[in-house]
């Protein structure tokens, strides 16, 4: 008979591993989005503005977008505590909180009033502060395929020609 080399297991390795709940917590961090109106309005739903970590409606904000592009891609958000003249605050809605800006899109290459945009929230460290970048996309608007099935409602009339 062959001699086997057997490795026995210890009663520590059959219980469950608790790092696993700490892995599950950090993908959980939900997106945050939201997304340009008609009318040039930056819009955050109430959703979006309860998980960040603003006073939304009594800070105020200098934007921008990155420089030496010709288009904007993502606008910056980069609080301010005092009230200067090149700060823009969010107003209160219904549901959400907007911010007017449409020379400003326009201006940047989002053209609003022909596609929707929408935006992710995804807040970044400057110069020792937490502000918040609004990385925009594009929504495509493809128009609807006719319909091909069978048709419904009442047949069309076959009119007759005389011969």
């Amino acid at each position: 008979m062959k001699n086997i080399e057997i490795d026995f297991f210890s009663v520590q390795e059959n219980k469950p591993v608790v790092e696993k709940k700490e892995k599950l917590n950090k993908a959980e961090m939900p997106v945050l989005t939201g997304y340009v109106s008609p009318s040039g309005k930056l819009v955050l739903p109430a959703r979006t503005i309860a998980q960040l970590d603003f006073d939304i409606d009594n800070t105020a904000f200098k934007v921008g977008k990155q420089k030496g592009k010709r288009k904007a891609k993502s606008l910056y958000m980069v609080p301010e505590s005092d009230d200067q003249s090149e700060t823009f605050r969010f107003t209160k809605a219904a549901k959400s909180s907007t911010m007017l800006l449409p020379i400003i899109l326009q201006n940047n290459g989002v053209d609003y009033t022909k596609a929707k945009y929408t935006f992710t929230v995804n807040p970044f460290d400057y110069k020792e502060t937490t502000a918040l970048e609004l990385k925009l996309t594009k929504e495509d608007n493809a128009p609807k395929k006719p319909y091909t099935g069978k048709q419904r409602g009442r047949k069309p009339k076959i009119q007759e020609t005389p011969e």
